[in-house]
């Protein structure tokens, strides 16, 4: 028989991958230059937040132990009389009673703000619309309100005429009494700020995860238990920062009262009459003082505000 040459193919063992070749570690200016880019991008901003921020607190801080009377070169250092003066002079803290018009009309303007929120959440028609109704005011410039609301609450202004139109002839002066005229200052910031808050709460409650809603619709909750249990615990952390924002800002009114009422008739607060210290009365260093003082109160309820509801990490899973 003639001879069969046969080709045997015989299994080599797969040869190892070859190892990524170890990368040369950069030269020492290029990771220099790689560590000093962040903070190249970040002198513009905290030299700004510096000059602007800081600096004026340090120096408010400083002006707050002399005497100093705005304009003379010379700062004579008198310690702590100045906040002495502030603690020893009722009719300094009195106009505090002021912020508590504001304060509540935070507690409405939160209010509002969060039902408008959960409203527009959801779908309802022409909701864009009223998105931007509610959030026009806060765009427009604080003075210009002010004047808008003057000539709306002065007599036989703009009110008072759409009252009549509805058959009630009012001869209230709106702005002429304390209790009337702050309240009609603490609305007229309702009104501006509303919507601020509202897009706060609106973001916050549509970054909760929709599977939630869908879950909640399929077990038969109705809207209000969809509030309570999925809306009212999303957003607490945001709930939280408009209190403290709400707060603050009832504490620091200025604007809308400096420009209605110029501080008369029982509406001038603390800002105004800080404001008066040193540009009416040239007394900056009392002034100084009060600003640190007004700091040092938003900063205390701010801490006890977060000590009560402390920030916590919400969970709706």
């Amino acid at each position: 028989m003639p001879a069969t040459h046969t080709t045997e193919k015989v299994a080599r063992p797969p040869s190892a991958a070859p190892r990524p070749p170890v990368p040369r570690p950069a030269p020492r200016s290029v990771r220099l230059w790689r560590g000093l880019t962040p903070w190249l991008f970040l002198a513009a901003p905290l030299a700004l937040l510096v000059a602007f921020t800081y600096a004026p607190v340090v120096n408010m801080l400083a002006y707050s132990f002399t005497d100093w009377d705005g304009v003379s070169p010379e700062l004579s250092y008198i310690g702590a009389d100045n906040y002495v003066e502030i603690f020893t002079r009722p009719e300094l803290f009195q106009v505090f009673f002021v912020s508590g018009y504001y304060l509540a009309a935070s507690a409405v303007q939160i209010a509002l703000a969060l039902y408008f929120a959960t409203v527009l959440s959801f779908n309802v028609r022409f909701r864009n619309f009223y998105k931007g109704v509610l959030f026009f005011p806060y765009l427009i410039n604080g003075v210009a309100i002010g004047f808008v609301f003057l000539y709306f609450f002065q007599d036989g202004g703009t009110l008072d005429s759409v009252l009549a139109l509805v058959g009630y002839e009012s001869d209230r002066a709106w702005l002429g009494t304390s209790t009337s005229a702050n309240i009609s200052l603490a609305s007229v910031s309702v009104w501006r700020y509303l919507g601020l808050n509202f897009v706060l709460f609106l973001g916050a409650i549509q970054s909760i995860p929709g599977e939630l809603y869908e879950a909640a619709e399929l077990d038969g909750a109705s809207r209000w238990h969809q509030f309570r249990y999925i809306i009212a615990p999303g957003i607490k952390p945001v709930l939280s920062l408009s209190v403290i924002l709400s707060i603050s800002g009832s504490l620091s009114v200025f604007e809308i009262p400096y420009i209605m009422t110029g501080g008369a008739t029982g509406t001038e607060t603390f800002v105004i009459q800080t404001t008066d210290l040193a540009f009416r009365f040239n007394k900056t260093g009392l002034a100084s003082a009060a600003a640190v003082v007004l700091l040092l109160i938003i900063l205390a309820v701010t801490w006890v505000q977060r000590r009560l509801v402390p920030d916590d990490k919400v969970d709706l899973t």
